[in-house]
């Protein structure tokens, strides 16, 4: 048991770790020599520490502004907060269940395994951050449900591992025509939020007039730049927000720097983030997609790796941007309406960014770019409403003002209180 409990707590929960080794078995499989198998596997795990840098470069910079949007527009008082991480933490602290968690987590991903070798759904899902997430709350509603020890990990984990296998299925064919290939699929437990986009969009907007396309002015050229395209976009959010939170709600953050000076340099430090992010994504994939072949090949044939949502982001930047600045003006609706649905529910600035993000390069593959404006508010609202309606069952738990983001985790919530009511009318 200690030696399951050590793999489990510093290498299963370890993502790099995972998927490093996954690289390596990938490798191995396919009888490469010795310093082929060592150099894919370290760069494998080199890509994807990269790419989780940028990604908290990116994290630390929404932090600020985060804290500063909710001080500019007074939304504490009565507020939920959408944290999956409080509720983790919860769940292991005050009611114990850290070694279910850790367990469930690898169960999971057995199930994965399984489903995809005995199923048609090919997809083994490596987005060990996520499939934490979703063994936390199929965790915490197992227990609800009365169930403890090895019952409650044995039906998290098939609960958990049949989402980790058809979230990535259903996501597929729009992923298809995203990347123009069939080589990798997503591992994001937002995916219905990204679906409810697209349809949106498909109804809405004009494929044949994408977001990528946008001609600009000659003296605004300079925007075809990826990066300085997100400047001229976050650097307003960010001065704008910090101008209206003032420099006493800042000044945790700023020190003695001036806050709207502090606001700027968070910006470019977002979009320093950004730059690692897709360094980090273009090492991975290079290295993962043919690493992954001798998975496919052996032990789950024609499998596809499901990957984190940052590695779509280089196919459609612009509609990155823009997904996330609707989905941002959609979450604040949805925020105003959110009552209605059980909870008054504060926008997660960081769940804008990544789901709104990739919502916005789902919207714009079946819309184009009114696609992208008309799908990403819809998501924006939607994934506010789900939240809201999660939170007085979290409460019923012991969960008080805090919710879950990822709608995919919400969902699972959602059917385990199903099975309560059902085995409760019985």
């Amino acid at each position: 048991m200690v030696v399951l409990n050590f793999i489990i707590n510093n290498i299963l929960t370890q993502a790099a770790v995972v998927i490093g080794l996954i690289a390596c078995l990938g490798l191995a499989l396919q009888k490469k020599p010795a310093g082929t198998v060592v150099s894919g596997t370290l760069k494998t795990m080199l890509g994807f520490l990269v790419l989780s840098a940028g990604s908290s470069v990116i994290q630390s910079s929404l932090t600020f502004f985060g804290t500063a949007f909710n001080a500019a527009f007074h939304m504490k008082e009565g507020a939920v907060v959408a944290s999956i991480e409080a509720i983790n933490g919860q769940a292991m602290s005050d009611l114990g269940l850290g070694g279910e968690i850790a367990i469930t987590l690898a169960g999971i991903f057995v199930v994965n395994v399984i489903l995809a070798r005995i199923t048609k759904f090919k997809y083994i899902f490596l987005t060990g951050q996520a499939l934490l997430w979703e063994a936390t709350l199929c965790v915490v509603f197992a227990y609800f449900l009365g169930l403890s020890g090895l019952p409650l990990i044995l039906i998290g984990s098939l609960v958990g591992g049949v989402f980790a296998t058809l979230m990535p299925a259903l996501a597929q064919p729009i992923m298809r025509q995203i990347t123009g290939s069939d080589d990798i699929a997503l591992g994001h437990l937002c995916t219905v939020g990204y679906i409810v986009s697209a349809m949106v969009a498909k109804v809405t907007g004009d494929k044949n007039k994408s977001a990528e396309d946008i001609q600009l002015p000659k003296s605004l050229e300079f925007l075809q730049d990826t990066y300085l395209s997100v400047m001229t976009v976050m650097i307003p959010f960010y001065l704008i927000t910090a101008a209206f939170a003032g420099a006493e709600a800042c000044a945790p953050f700023c020190g003695n720097t001036n806050h709207i000076v502090y606001a700027f340099l968070q910006a470019l430090q977002f979009v320093t983030g950004l730059y690692v992010l897709m360094a980090g994504v273009r090492m991975l994939l290079a290295e993962i997609v043919p690493a992954f072949q001798g998975i496919s090949m052996k032990l789950v044939p024609d499998s596809k790796p499901a990957l984190d949502c940052p590695v779509l982001f280089p196919y459609a930047p612009n509609s990155v941007i823009l997904g996330f600045v609707f989905t941002t003006i959609g979450s604040l609706i949805g925020m105003l309406i959110s009552p209605i649905f059980g909870a008054f529910v504060i926008p997660g600035v960081m769940s804008n960014f990544f789901a709104g993000g990739t919502a916005g390069i789902f919207a714009n593959q079946m819309g184009g770019r009114r696609g992208v404006v008309i799908g990403c508010i819809v998501h924006g609202i939607f994934i506010m409403i789900l939240p809201a309606m999660l939170s007085p069952m979290l409460a019923q738990i012991g969960f008080v003002n805090v919710t879950c983001t990822d709608v995919d985790t919400i969902i699972t919530g959602f059917f385990f209180m199903l099975i309560k009511s059902v085995v409760g009318f019985f």
